[in-house]
């Protein structure tokens, strides 16, 4: 009996162990498939991680490729668009059957071509950008106009009223959606008298239908600046028949500034209107590192005053000028004059 027992008990044992061996085998096995899963999916993320890196390489690769070939296309853009703007300024001097002369012949004075010195202890404030308003005078045929707009810069055009050598000025500035009238009024020293120009001796009556006339070529006129003009506009009298035409036919007068003798700003006054005046000539000399000087001037003083106004003329240096100094005039908010005035 006692023998059984044992031997029972021996069994036990080795059923036990059986079952303990088998466990540690399940064990292992899910330790190991642990392992393998563990191994495989470490080789399939590192293995995945050196084709994603590859592949990201090779696009990085493409995509500079892209970003080289776009640079050299708008570089490409950039010189073709230099030839357009150089061939078609050049156009303005071979084509145009107009003789340019320089700024100079606007005023009797080289020192106006800068501006006047204003004692000013206030400081300018202003929201975001101060800004300049550039006009090109003495713009009357379609080339003038196609040279100006191909420099995609919003400058404000002033047109010559029609004559024989400019028949079409009027037309041309129909299509814009705005533009000024430059007016010839009577000089100190003409260089070369342009037609149908105001003078000191013009009565009240004269004064009124000429400017009844400016109004009938030019229907939208709502800005007027004088050409030439350095004797007419120091006349007092001549200035008060001027500004009462421009108030009956709702027009705002802009001072070249051709004397510095002029009498606008005190008639102007006397009316109860503000005094809006050409802060600086920029092409009173022709050459282009001149009118460089005076763009930094002009923005120089937009800086300084919150806005100014700059006067040009369509010549090919001017223009050039202009156009090279795109990145230059990003200092200011570019606008035409009835934003300033």
């Amino acid at each position: 009996m006692a023998k059984r027992k044992q031997t029972t008990k021996t069994q036990s044992k080795k059923n036990t162990n059986t079952k303990n061996t088998k466990f540690l085998h399940y064990i292992i096995w899910a330790l190991t498939a642990i392992a393998l899963a563990i191994a495989f999916f470490l080789g399939g993320y590192y293995l995945g991680y050196n084709n994603a890196k590859v592949k990201f390489s090779q696009q990085e690769k493409v995509e500079k490729q892209k970003r080289l070939a776009l640079l050299k296309k708008l570089e490409q853009s950039a010189k073709v668009e230099n030839k357009s703007v150089n061939k078609r300024l050049k156009e303005i001097l071979k084509n145009d059957k107009i003789t340019y002369t320089s700024a100079s012949h606007e005023i009797d004075d080289a020192s106006l071509a800068n501006p006047p010195k204003v004692k000013t202890t206030k400081k300018v404030v202003y929201d975001k950008k101060p800004k300049l308003a550039i006009i090109i005078d003495d713009v009357s045929t379609k080339r003038q106009v196609q040279a100006i707009k191909s420099l995609h810069i919003p400058l404000t055009m002033s047109f010559l009223p029609p004559s024989a050598a400019r028949p079409n000025s009027a037309k041309l500035a129909a299509k814009e959606r705005f533009y000024m009238v430059h007016l010839p009024m009577e000089a100190m020293h003409f260089n070369k008298e342009e037609p149908y120009t105001m003078r000191v001796s013009d009565t009240q009556h004269e004064v009124l239908q000429r400017v009844k006339k400016i109004k009938q070529l030019f229907p939208r006129v709502r800005y007027i600046n004088n050409h030439t003009g350095s004797k007419f506009t120091a006349d007092e009298i001549a200035m008060n028949r001027l500004i009462y035409a421009f108030s009956k036919y709702n027009i705002k007068f802009v001072d070249s500034r051709t004397t510095a003798q002029t009498k606008a700003p005190k008639v102007l006054k006397n009316f109860g209107l503000k005094y809006v005046h050409r802060d600086v000539f920029l092409d009173h000399h022709s050459d282009k590192a001149y009118i460089k000087e005076q763009i930094k001037r002009a923005i120089s003083l937009a800086k300084k005053h919150g806005h100014a106004i700059a006067i040009g003329h369509p010549h090919k240096n001017t223009l050039q000028a202009l156009y090279e100094s795109k990145q230059l005039l990003q200092q200011v908010d570019l606008v035409q004059v009835d934003k300033i005035y």
